[in-house]
This record gives structure tokens, sequence and C-alpha cells, in this order.
């Protein structure tokens, strides 16, 4: 097969960078461990299999995997020392997206391989272990990285100024780092006076603090004669649950706080991450001249959420309701994907099987041609790529039309609203992939992550 031997080509070359590199020493190791066991597995592959399109598709995808993790490594390598720990620092939490890629690329060309072969892959790549190791490596090269920084006297004093503020970020806490756990009373703290920042029919939503984070605490104003046993044994779950997500492009839930829990009426609490700039359809409303790198960081943050989630667990394999709203951005414009992990819990509080559906302008041809096709991963997409396509323009989908006009445009007229005239065409393309008429065509979460990061890399550097 053609592809397989600039794969092999790439790992080679992989192994080099990862030996010459000066920050994350560690995660790099780890990351050329990763690609040696599937370049192994890549020249063990005769043959496709009994159906080769999966095999196939997996080799290619592959091989867009680690290029863009030799575009990354090659930048701790090449820049000058002060900007080669910087980037180092900034993207040290890529390492986490390109292992769950690289693990994806394992299950599929696993299906190729002999049982006995098939096995030890699987065994390599299994993922309490890639967690455990993971967050060993990350807490090594942390430390490094730190010394690495005290360490540098002759800098500029401009250069200083970024060292001091790293130290200082790299001494807090980090929100991954935090158990998802029933929370105290006590262990909150809240704005005073209390006055919530959202209201709406069902929740209350007050600003606070909680084990030095700010936080966004979520009471719910349905919950009397909700069972206190009932919201413990949900909560439980949605714990262990909760723990498969852990992302940086996930919003954090720290867990869930019972208030007068012996009264006749507790409060039922949800302690979650706090994102300042609010959801994302607000932030496109209000800044209209983002510039087109930012965007691109963006559509990447969404798109890795998006993408974690699709990487998980069979019964968590789509969200079920994607607009930007359903997307937060915090204070350095981080897009996290949110309101998926609490469905079950809120239908608990709630008392009802109500299930949450995308408005319109969201649903893809399929859904709107028959109300009983099924809702998967490419009608997720086809939502994800309307989302795109706000960031990209920041504009409302099919504003001021009428479902009958919504119907008539997509499924009749096969019509995508236009990108901008000065959007990037490699960004223009991807979002009209995701739109495609026919889901054949539209890409897969993590394709779009590893396309999507080389527009990044590419707009960045220009």
């Amino acid at each position: 097969m053609d592809i397989i031997k600039p794969i092999l080509g790439i790992a080679k070359k992989l192994y080099s960078l990862c030996a010459e590199v000066k920050a994350n020493k560690k995660r790099c190791q780890r990351l050329a461990q990763r690609v040696e066991v599937l370049a192994e597995t890549v020249s063990m592959v005769k043959g496709l299999g009994e159906d080769p399109a999966p095999v196939e598709n997996s080799l290619h995808e592959l091989k867009l995997t680690l290029e863009n993790a030799q575009d990354m490594v090659e930048k701790y390598t090449s820049a000058k020392y002060m900007n080669r720990v910087l980037k180092a620092y900034k993207q040290g939490e890529e390492f986490e997206s390109l292992t769950m890629r690289l693990y994806d690329s394992a299950q599929v060309l696993s299906l190729a391989l002999q049982v006995d072969h098939r096995e030890q892959l699987q065994q390599r790549f299994n993922e309490e272990t890639r967690w455990r190791e993971d967050k060993a490596d990350r807490e090594i090269d942390h430390l490094e990285l730190q010394k690495l920084l005290h360490e540098k006297v002759d800098s500029t004093q401009e250069d200083m100024k970024d060292i001091k503020a790293m130290l200082e970020t790299l001494k807090k806490p980090r929100i991954l780092d935090q158990d998802i756990r029933e929370i105290k009373p006590e262990e909150l703290i809240y704005d005073l006076p209390k006055e919530p920042f959202i209201k709406n029919d069902n929740s209350e939503i007050f600003k606070g603090e909680y084990n030095k984070f700010t936080v966004a605490i979520k009471r719910y104003t349905y919950s009397r004669g909700t069972s206190l046993s009932q919201v413990r044994s949900v909560f439980k779950k949605e714990v262990e649950t909760m723990k498969r997500f852990e992302s940086p492009n996930i919003l954090r839930m720290f867990g869930i706080c019972v208030q007068e829990e012996s009264g006749p009426n507790p409060n039922y609490l949800i302690v979650m991450e706090f994102c300042e700039k609010g959801s994302l359809r607000e932030v496109l409303d209000s800044e209209r001249n983002l510039p087109w790198d930012r965007k691109a960081r963006m559509s990447l943050d969404a798109a890795q959420g998006i993408y974690r989630l699709h990487q998980s667990e069979k019964k968590f394999k789509v969200h079920g309701c994607i607009n930007s709203s359903r997307f937060l951005v915090d204070a350095g414009y981080r897009v996290k994907l949110a309101d998926f992990e609490l469905a079950q819990t809120e239908t608990s509080l709630k008392r009802t099987k109500d299930r949450k559906r995308s408005s319109l302008c969201y649903s893809s041809p399929q859904q709107l041609e028959s109300v009983n096709h099924p809702y998967n991963k490419a009608c997720e997409m086809y939502s994800f790529g309307i989302v795109l396509w706000e960031i990209a323009t920041c504009k409302i989908p099919f504003k001021d039309c009428s479902h009958k006009e919504v119907y008539q445009r997509v499924c009749t007229e096969k019509y995508t609203e236009p990108v901008l005239e000065d959007c990037p065409q490699p960004l223009g393309e991807l979002i009209n992939d995701c739109r495609s008429y026919d889901s054949f065509y539209r890409p897969t979460a993590g394709v779009l992550v590893d396309k999507l990061r080389n527009v990044v890399e590419h707009l960045e550097e220009d």
C-alpha cells in the first residue's frame, strides 16, 4: 500500500525530533513511544481485512495526525529558546488530543491484525494506562519547565515579565486536577448579596468561589419533592461519566452540593467552571471584528470538545443539541462544550423525560426530511458546521426564515449560506464540508480537529 511508506517516514522523523526538544521532554518521549508502537502495527498490516474502507481511511487519518505531531514537536527544536519554551507551555495540552487521535488509529488498525498482535496493541493503548501515564508526564514536565524558567537569568525585561507570569500560572492548581465530588455547603463562597447573573424558569446561576476557583453555581428552582437519594444515585453515575471527559475544551463540573439537606425543601446546586465571556453566541454578537487566527483557534477549541465527546464511551457518542449557545467562552477566548454532562442529573431534578432538540436551522437535511431519521454523529457534524459558519461570519443562521423557508433552502435547493469573502480558503472548505447535504462527505470530528489544527498553525505563523 502506497500510504504505508510515508507513514513510516514521518514516524522516523518524529523519533529524532522528540530526542532534541528542550521542553515537554517527557510527553514528547511518550509520544514517540506510542508512535513507534503504531509504526510497528502499520508495518504488519499486509491486507485490509474483510472491510478495507475503515482501515484504509484510518491510515490516511494517521498520516495527517503524524504530520500535525511533527509540526508541533518541530517548533520546540527550531525556534529561539524563549519562544520555544513559551510555545511548549502554550501547546502542552495538545498532546492529549494527539494521543486520542493515535488511540483512534490503534483501534481501527487492530482490525487488520492477527488476534495476538491485536491484543498486544490494545494493551499498549489501554485507556486507564494512558490517562495515568499522561498525568505523571504532565507533572514531570511542569516541574522541569519551572526549573528552566528559574534558570533563565539572561532574559530581556519583557521576557522576564512573561517568565514571571508563567511561573505564577504553573503554581496554580489546574481545574482538571480537581476531583468531581459532593461539595459541602460551607466550601462554597457566594458573591454578596446573592444575586443570580442568569435566571430562567428552572434555575438560577450565581457567581461564586470554590477551592480558589471562580465557579458558576446553578441552583434548581424546581427541586421540591425530588428524592435526595435519587439525586445522589444519579450524581454518582454522572461523576464516573465526567471523569472520562476531562479536557480543556469541555466545561468542568466540580460537583453537586445539597443545602438544608435535613429540611423539607433542600436546595440542589451544581458547581461548574465559570466562563467569563458567556456563551459563544453572546461573544459573536458583541465582538464582530475578531481576527481570523482567533476565529480559527476558537473553531479548533470547539471541535476538540466535540471530538472528546464523540471519542468517549458509547452511551455519550453525541451531544444531541449542538448550537452556538451550547459552547461557553472563558476570559482567554478558549471555547468549551457544555450542557451535555448534566442531562441525567437535570432529568432527575425535573422529574421529566423531555428530550432536548436542536432548533431547526441546526437540523441536518436528513432530519428535516424525516422526523424518524436517527440522530447520529453525521447529524451532529452538520449542526457543528452551522456553528463554525457562525464563528466565521458572526451572523445568525437563517435569520428571519420561517420553518418552511429553512426546509425549502436546505432540502429542496440544497443551499448553504456563504462564508465571508476574506475567509481563509482552507477554513471555508472545512465549514462547507461539515454542512454537506450528503452525510457521507462530512468529516468525522477527529479528522476535523487534525485539519483545523493545520489551519490554525498557518494563520498563527502568518
